[in-house]
């Protein structure tokens, strides 16, 4: 099988709404899905992140692309979270499309903290 866009979702959750927190949470969630999937930044087609509207200290994408080794190329995209009563609060989300060799059941999705109620089966 040859290379294809795969879609790596992931989120997690921050204690406060300050910049290092979440420097640290995005720092955290994108390592976290750096390291379980096999990709390198130039395999990136993009990255989209939402977050809460409780969350405006800081874009996470510039959390992102401050922190990231080799991401200064990497498209990437901020998106206000729609306000659903009863969802998470102080959520960020991600959706990276990555081009990669590997069959969509070898894609491992991650969700941290707070956001691991999202999808219980794939914690």
């Amino acid at each position: 099988m040859g290379w294809c866009v795969r879609g790596i979702r992931g989120a997690t959750t921050v204690e406060e709404n300050s910049k290092a927190a979440i420097e640290q949470a995005v720092v955290e969630l994108m390592a976290s899905i750096c390291e379980r999937n096999v990709f390198e930044p130039q395999d990136i087609g993009c990255v989209i992140f939402t977050a809460t509207s409780d969350l405006d200290a800081l874009f996470p994408s510039q959390a992102a692309r401050c922190h990231l080794r080799g991401w200064e190329n990497v498209a990437l995209l901020d998106l206000a979270q729609l306000e659903v009563p009863g969802s998470v609060p102080r959520c960020i989300r991600v959706l990276l499309q990555i081009n990669t060799p590997h069959p969509q059941p070898e894609i491992q999705h991650v969700y941290l903290r707070g956001a691991r109620g999202l999808r219980p089966d794939r914690v």
